[in-house]
Formats: C-alpha cells, structure tokens, sequence
C-alpha cells in the first residue's frame, strides 16, 4: 500500500478493496481444492473380493460400516486417519497395524516356516519387505470398481471381525465405552469393513505415486508408511514464508506509525456509560448468565472426560459408563464449549448494537426474549437428544434429533436447521439495531463492518448441511472443517474483532477511524492467512499434495504473523485503558478493568495457544507424527478457552459492568477478579502438568513404537501416562473453583441486582 494510502482524518478506500482481494482470491483457491476432493478423495469399491473372485464385502457393507461408526458416536471415543477424540484408539492405524502383523506372521511362515520373533535380523528385514510391496501395491480394478483382496488381507479382516467385538465389550480396555456396547454380529461386521477400506487406502499407493491416498498417514514402518518427501518439502518452504511475512508485517508497522488500537491526534470521549441502558440490553444479561451455566456444565463434563483416561474403568470407584459413557461426556464437553463461547457472541452482539445504532428500535427486547428461548430448545433439546441417540433410543431417527456422529457438528440435522434459522434471526435483530448507524458518517463505516461480519456467521455455518452419514469421509472432513476452522477460527474471530472495536469506540477510547482501521487490518491478516490455511487440516484425509502445499507453505504457517501482533494488542489494552485524549488531555475514564484484563489475556493465549502451539503442530512432518496426540488438544485448549473462551469471558464482564452503576458492581467485581486469575492460572496449570509434557511423551512414542502403538492401550496404560493424567486435577480444580464458579455467582447476581433496581 503506498505512503499516504491512509491518513489521519479519512479512510482510503483501498482497505476495503484490499479486503475484498484477500477474501475473493482465498476462497476461489479454497473452493478449487474442495472441490477437488470429491476427484481425489480415495475410491471406495463396489466389491472387495478374494482371490478367486468371492465377494468379501461391499461399498454397501463400508457405508454401513461408517453409519455404525456414527450411530454409536465412536468418533467421540477414537479417531479415523488422525481426527476425532483421544479416549481410543485410531481405528485406522488400529486395523493397519494389525494387518500388517498378520500379514508378516503368514509370510515369515510360509518363506520359513517360523514365526517372525523367531526369524534372524536379515530374515525379518526380507518378510517386512515382501509385506511392504504386498500392502502398497494398490489391486483397485477403476472398470469394475473392484478390490481385489489378497489372502493375508482376507485373513486378517476376518480376524478382526473378533478383536473389535472383544473392544466394544469392556469399558476399560476401550476408554469407557459401555459394556458390550455393539452386540449386533451384522454392525461389527460392517464396522470392520469400514475400518479396513481406512486402512487400504492409508498405505495402498495412490495410481502414479509412491505414497498412499493419505500421504502415507498413519506412521507405520513396517508397512512402508513413512513422511512423504512433499511433507519435509513443504514443512522447510513454510519456514521461509513464515519468516518473509513476519518481516513485511513487521516493516509495515514500524513504517505506519498509525496502524493498530492507538490511533494519532483523535478527539474521542466515551459515549457509553455504566448503568445507562436499554430495555434490551437488559433483556440480554440473563444470556450471560446462561454462558455461565453453560461453561460450569462444560467443565464438570470435561473434568469426567480426562477421568477416563486417568481411570477408563470407573469415576472414584463408581463405573459412569451405563449411564455417562465416555463418547456422550466428550460429546457434550465439545458442544458445551461451542454453545457457551457462541452464545456470549451472540448476547455480545445484541448487547452492543443499540449502541451503535443509538436507540432501542422498537420491540427488540421481545426479540431478543424470542431468540432466547429459542437458544434453550436448542440446546436443551441437543443435549438431550444425543443422549438419547447414543443409547439407541431413536432408531432411524438418530441422525436427524440424536448424535450426528461427527466430531464438533454432533448435534442432530433438525437441530443443526433450527441453529441456523436462529442465527438468521439474530441478524435480523442486528440490522433493526445498528440501522441507523448507517445514516451517520462518523458511524456507518463502523456500522457497516458490524453487520457485514455478523452476516458472515450464518452464512458459513451453511457446509454444516452439506453431507449426510454416507457421504464419503474424506469429502465430510473438508466440509467439517469449513465450521470448525473457517466458523469458528475465521468469521467468529472476526466478529469479535469487530465487537472489541465498538466497544473501545463506544467507551471513547479510540475513534471511528481507527477503530475501521483495524478491523480492516485484521480482516486482512487473519482471512489472508486462515481461509487457505484450513486445509491444514486436510493432510492427511484423503486429498492430493496441492492441498499440502498451499496449505503448509503459503498459508498456514502464516497465520503466526496475526497471531504474534497480538502482544502488541495486549500492551495497547494496557495504555488505552490508562490514556488520555491526544487533543484535549483529559484523562479518559474506562470503568472497564476487567473486560481489559480479558482481551490482554485474549492477546497472550492467542500469542501462546494459537501461534506457537498452533504452529508447533501445523507444520506437515510435525503434524504426520503429532496429529491425534495429546499435543492436538493441547493446542486446542490453550486456542480454544485461551482465545474464544476469555474473548467471551471479556464479553460478559463488559455488559455485567454495563448495566449496574458505581456502587453495584462493588459486589461482582470481586468474583470477577477471582474468576480472571482463577481461569488464567487453572488454564496454565492444564498445559504444563498434563496436555503439553502428556503430548511430547506420546510424541515420543509415536516415533520410537509408530502411531498406533502411542494411541493404543500400550501407551495409554503405562503407569507415567497415568500420573499425569492424575496431574491435572489440581489445574482442574482450581479451574473450576477459583475460576467458572465466581463468574458463574457474578453473572447470577448482577441478573437479580439489575431487576430489582429496574423494578424500583
């Protein structure tokens, strides 16, 4: 951008066209390799036959297979090719391993009539390289869309027809999964169909290349299953494109002294004061202390979900998993987590646009009481229908109101249908809000950018509705991961940027030009980097190398840039809330301490979550050994309740202090103060005790036994893992205590002091 492009007093338009640039170049790339995976996604054949012919199973018997594994939730239990839940194992690498075992067994004893412990070094070295050049030559028939397998294979599959029947029938061997959770001897038999069509297509090599339709994922030696030469390749150019864009922002911001929350010579005073509000905004308050309920439900079901893998077998003595499995408390740990973080997005959003619009319009409160009660029927009926679903309570029906079966989008469809017409109407109350905002010039920019990043939320919740339970799993996780990554990390990131915006804006602490300025700049860091970097996720699911490429070097190792300026923001945080006016030198008061408190603490986990666990994990030779691992949610929580979650938190204490005067939010404070250090300590305890030592130890395991070895029993059970495990409840406890409780007492008595000064 030339010197000049922005000045002071006005806006060059080159913001929002640089903005436009970014979103359309990103996803004409993002949409191109979408689509290519429904080219590239690895073909599931019409028959698996023997040798001779004799069907073994059918793409009938696969799909079905995938319909058992969502029925039963069991991506909340283990993972396929790296995705899903860590109380199992990878049922993948799993059968993979097993395979390969078998396959061994059979040749060593039919080269040399021993088994393979028995063999001498080079004997073993010739047997793993036979079962190497038998499991990666790929005997997929395009024309007849057959598999042809070969008598080890066939061996094996009915084999583990038995192994996987012995895994559903105790609770302590499978990561607290009910006893005898699948009896049907039909479902087991198609569920193993569908675990071993995963398997051919993790090490059988794609046509024309020496690596398989999953980029040799998951880490098997024996089986021929090692990084790729593309991911050290493109692992070492992400480095360099890292490096280079850290530079150039790095340059842009020493050069435009203008750039960031600290704008020059701006006459700004606040126009928002405490305990001065609208009826619906104090119709909005009882949506904060549903967030509180929400986050307290989600921490009691999170602390039961890492008890399994403490103790599988039972919860102090007391065996949980007849009437809390592990799947359904992980299930409604993840959806607790979205529904809370999202809904203080929400309030946030109805809560601030009268104030940018400048009046209540008329009947907004009674839309907003509307759309609450619509948000209970959703996730009251969510939750309950889940648990309805994993317990094979609603027949055909489980897809539409139980458990969906995929990892983060759990929720049945009818509910997933009545979010989105929710959403709609939530934009909807938006508009009538912050509409007249667009007749004013100081306000319309600001205004606009608010409506245009609240529309981006229903609007790419929409992939959510793109496939079914048969659909093909490797075209389900590119559209899973639209919502889980671009929602989520992309447009709600956003939104929040521009909710942080309005609400310095609104307190007088920057003006409408800067506040523009750096939702602009935002915009263009984070959707410059984050709209292609989605598909890191997408390396090891099915897709061709192109999807490495841009991912790893052009894109996802970018998204660090964004993420370390945020220290900068931490530190303006810290002198806006302290500052004065350029012009006039008056102190500015800013009653919001703790709301800025939060957004620093956004700021550093965003910097440590986000940008060096995030970007620990994203590069591909990183990611092929770590994917799955404790490492993953690690990253997770640091990102997740680091950033989202005290973004929320940053949410609800503004509108807490919003709507009480000087004297009541003595009372709340203290609780609030509590609450930041009890979150941000019981967030660090959780790293350093238990997710981050927990994910290097099973890191090393992957390396020194191979992937399935580290997500299986064999590891999970060893007595190190399981004090650390045990480690954690310290972190947990004061999490909890120190922290979820005292907002949740804040939230409820900020509610009740309100209404009784409002009926007064």
């Amino acid at each position: 951008m030339a010197d000049g492009a922005v000045i002071a007093d006005r806006l060059s338009p080159w913001w929002r066209h640089t903005v436009i640039l970014v979103i359309a170049v990103g996803f004409a790339i993002l949409i191109w390799l979408s689509t290519k995976t429904y080219q590239d996604a690895p073909p599931i054949p019409q028959r698996v036959i023997g040798p001779g012919g004799e069907t073994l199973f059918t793409q009938g018997d696969i799909l079905a297979g995938q319909g058992v594994f969502l029925k039963y939730g069991l991506m909340d239990n283990g993972t396929i090719w790296g995705h899903g839940a860590y109380l199992g194992p990878d049922f993948s690498a799993a059968y993979l391993h097993t395979l390969t075992v078998d396959a061994a067994g059979i040749i060593a004893k039919q080269r040399f009539n021993r088994g393979m412990a028995d063999l001498s070094p080079a004997a073993q070295s010739a047997v793993s390289a036979e079962v190497q050049e038998l499991l990666k030559q790929n005997r997929y028939h395009p024309a007849s869309r057959s598999l042809r397998f070969t008598e080890p294979e066939i061996l094996s599959y009915r084999r583990q027809i038995e192994q996987w029947t012995d895994y559903f029938s105790q609770p302590v061997n499978n990561g607290g999964l009910p006893a005898k959770y699948i009896r049907d001897s039909q479902e087991i038999r198609q569920l193993t169909a569908f675990f071993a069509w995963t398997a051919w297509a993790s090490v059988a090599n794609r046509p024309g290349k020496p690596y398989s339709y999953t980029n040799n994922f998951p880490y098997e030696a024996m089986a021929g299953n090692t990084p790729t030469g593309d991911a050290l390749l493109w692992s070492a150019l992400s480095l360099i494109t890292l490096l280079a864009g850290i530079a150039t922002v790095l340059f842009a911001f020493g050069k435009f002294d203008y750039l960031g929350w600290k704008g020059k010579s701006e006459h700004i005073h606040p126009q928002m004061l405490p305990g001065m509000t609208t009826a619906s905004q104090r119709a909005v308050i009882k949506y904060f202390l549903v967030v509180a309920l929400l986050f307290f439900a989600q921490v009691i079901v999170g602390g039961a979900t890492a008890h399994y893998r403490a103790e599988p077998g039972g919860f102090y003595g007391i065996d949980l998993s007849g009437w809390f499995p592990s799947q359904l408390v992980r299930t409604w740990h993840l959806q607790l987590a979205i529904f809370w973080i999202a809904t203080a997005y929400i309030a946030g959003g109805l809560f601030l646009a009268p104030s940018v619009g400048g009046k209540d319009p008329a009947g907004q409160a009674k839309g907003v009481n509307i759309l609450f009660c619509a948000l209970v029927i959703v996730v009251v009926g969510s939750l309950f229908g889940e648990m309805l679903g994993l317990n094979q309570l609603l027949a055909d029906w489980w897809f539409w109101f139980g458990h969906q079966g995929w990892e983060y989008l759990e929720l049945g469809r009818a509910w997933q249908i009545l979010l989105a017409v929710g959403l709609v109407f939530w934009l909807i109350l938006l508009f009538r809000g912050v509409a007249p905002s667009r007749k004013d010039p100081d306000r319309r920019e600001i205004g606009s950018l608010f409506l245009y990043a609240a529309l981006a939320i229903p609007l790419f919740y929409l992939p959510a509705m793109f496939f079914g339970s048969t659909t093909h799993f490797s075209v389900v996780d590119t559209w899973r991961f639209w919502i889980i990554h671009l929602w989520v990390e992309g447009f709600f990131e956003l939104f929040a940027t521009v909710m942080v915006a309005v609400i310095f804006y609104q307190l007088g602490i920057v003006s409408h030009l800067t506040a523009a300025r750096v939702v602009y700049l935002d915009a263009i860091l984070y959707l410059g980097s984050g709209i292609v970097g989605t598909g890191h996720h997408w390396y090891w699911t099915g897709q061709s190398n192109i999807t490495m490429a841009l991912a790893a070097m052009l894109f996802s190792a970018m998204e660090v840039v964004p993420l370390t300026l945020l220290t900068l923001d931490a530190w303006d945080f810290v002198k806006l809330s302290r500052g004065k006016c350029d012009v006039c030198n008056k102190t500015i008061s800013v009653p919001h301490k703790w709301t800025f408190y939060f957004l620093m603490a956004v700021g550093f986990w965003n910097f440590v979550g986000a940008g060096v666990f995030g970007f620990l994990i994203n590069l591909p030779v990183v990611s092929y050994f770590e994917v799955g691992t404790m490492l993953t949610p690690n990253h997770g929580h640091a990102a997740m309740m680091g950033v989202f979650g005290m973004l929320a938190m940053a949410l609800l204490v503004f509108a807490l202090r919003q709507v009480l005067t000087d004297v009541q939010w003595g009372t709340p404070e203290k609780f609030i103060r509590v609450s930041f250090w009890g979150l941000n300590i019981g967030l660090a305890l959780m790293v350093v005790s238990n997710l981050f030592p927990g994910g290097v130890l099973q890191l090393v395991d992957v390396l020194n036994h191979g992937y399935w070895h580290a997500r299986g029993p064999e590891f999970l059970n060893e007595r190190i893992v399981r004090y650390i495990e045990w480690a954690r409840l310290p972190a947990d406890i004061v999490f909890i205590a120190a922290g979820v409780i005292p907002a949740l007492v804040a939230s409820g008595w900020t509610l009740m002091s309100m209404r009784k000064s409002v009926a007064r």
